[in-house]
């Protein structure tokens, strides 16, 4: 399931995905940054891929070649920073 990360709603992509995509629900673009797997706020340049391009607007459509988009949990409310911080804290939970 993808997941838009500026909305939260489920989004279907095809084969034609383009970096001219754009959400359904927002109209926000979808070849972003923040939908990307690689994207980590933690990160150098906020990607754990090594070769990307340093991207200036983590919110608009980008030219990077690496772009994957992010599969979210199919339990997931559709925040991802909250959906991996459960996931986190679930963890480090001492049973």
């Amino acid at each position: 399931m993808k997941v838009c990360s500026l909305c939260g709603k489920e989004v279907e992509t095809d084969k034609y995905f383009s970096r001219k995509s754009s959400c359904p629900k927002c109209g926000g673009d979808l070849h972003i940054c923040l939908n990307c797997r690689f994207y980590s706020e933690s990160s150098h340049n906020k990607c754990i891929e090594t070769k990307a391009e340093f991207q200036r607007s983590r919110e608009k459509a980008n030219f990077c070649d690496y772009f994957v988009f992010r599969e979210a949990s199919s339990g997931s409310s559709g925040n991802v920073k909250e959906d991996a911080k459960k996931r986190l804290e679930d963890l480090f939970r001492k049973n």
